[in-house]
């Protein structure tokens, strides 16, 4: 917010609101290695006076396209609400055959329509929004999964900030999952508390100096 004729400048409110979509693949009440991952980013978040919503996707009815609505009952709608009115959009995602799962790849897709949303200054109405990825899985591959994301992410006018992924890969061709694994990993911890912080404060920096108009 710009200053007055005098200098002053109004204080910002200081709480901000995030949507995490856990795109796993379970249907609830099944256990979700990256709804537990999820749950501690909100913890993380809820630090830095952010109010998380969670939502898993595949619970919903998400129909496979890249417009803002494909008609015929597909509940994106309903979830894009929440995403435009978040000031953090966080996705979590398990690896796949080391790719994001197919409910993640479909969510970029659908947040494919932002790119065509402008709003009176010409901007994405996706600008102003910071993102954050969550990955889990027992094979490599945190690494190319969130590269993939923050591409996607970027390229829907969503602001990435620094260390913008919390992760958790166990050993190759085993089979423990994050759920599995007591006490929980210091070095996930801590990435988890650096992307929320990182998150809360672009978030605030955004929303007190927003984007220039385009063009």
């Amino acid at each position: 917010m710009a200053p007055d004729r005098a200098g002053y400048r109004p204080a910002m409110p200081t709480s901000l609101r995030a949507l995490v979509l856990n795109c796993t693949l379970k249907h609830a009440p099944a256990d979700s290695s990256a709804e537990l991952l999820a749950t501690e980013v909100i913890a993380a978040l809820a630090r830095h006076d952010v109010e998380s919503t969670l939502v898993r996707v595949v619970d919903h009815d998400v129909r496979f396209g890249v417009s803002a609505d494909e008609g015929d009952g597909d509940e994106w709608p309903t979830i894009r609400e929440q995403v435009l009115a978040a000031d953090i959009l966080v996705l979590a995602t398990p690896i796949w055959m080391g790719q994001p799962s197919s409910v993640c790849k479909m969510v970029l897709e659908r947040l494919d329509a932002e790119i065509s949303e402008t709003d009176d200054e010409g901007r994405m109405v996706t600008f102003g929004k910071v993102a954050g990825v969550a990955v889990v899985g027992n094979e490599d591959g945190a690494h190319h999964v969130s590269a993939e994301l923050y591409q996607a992410l970027n390229d829907t006018g969503f602001t990435i900030p620094a260390n913008a992924v919390t992760y958790w890969v166990g050993e190759a061709m085993q089979s423990t999952d994050y759920r599995d694994v007591d006490p929980r990993p210091e070095k996930t911890a801590s990435t988890t508390s650096v992307l929320a912080a990182n998150a809360a404060h672009l978030a605030r920096l955004l929303r007190s100096e927003p984007y220039p108009p385009a063009g």
